[in-house]
């Protein structure tokens, strides 16, 4: 892959089964942002619309058999109805092919929401959560 390549600038959208194999391929690979995929499971809404907008390419310098990486902030909808944000690295190759917004209005609302929306960590402390 060419390093000069420039960020893509396209927000995608997916739904929770692609949001759990990201996750879990993002977890068998042992990338460095990523949830745990049983806390996604718990959590995120099963027919929830999330979110993904690349911040910056990552690589593995001590792991060259790992591909660089997208590192994509990530917007979750919860089963509570709540959003929260995170960040989860994503191979190329599958994010590609991930359907993207359709709208600029709809890429402006998540950018908001990106934004505004409390962390992953924020939202645990606030809902007291022993998880941390």
């Amino acid at each position: 892959m060419d390093f000069d390549q420039p960020l893509p600038r396209e927000v995608k959208v997916i739904d929770s089964a692609s949001l759990f194999g990201l996750e879990e391929r993002a977890c068998a690979l042992n990338l460095n942002q990523r949830l745990d995929p049983a806390w996604v499971q718990a959590n995120a809404a099963p027919d929830g619309t999330h979110y993904l907008w690349p911040a910056l390419w990552n690589s593995l310098s001590h792991r060259p058999d790992v591909p660089r990486q997208l590192r994509c902030e990530l917007l979750i909808s919860l089963r509570a109805g709540d959003r929260v944000v995170s960040l989860l690295d994503v191979l190329p190759d599958d994010f590609a092919p991930l359907p993207r917004v359709t709208s600029r209005e709809e890429g402006m609302q998540v950018s908001q929401l990106l934004d505004c929306a409390p962390s992953v960590r924020e939202w645990l402390l606030r809902e007291g959560s022993d998880l941390l």
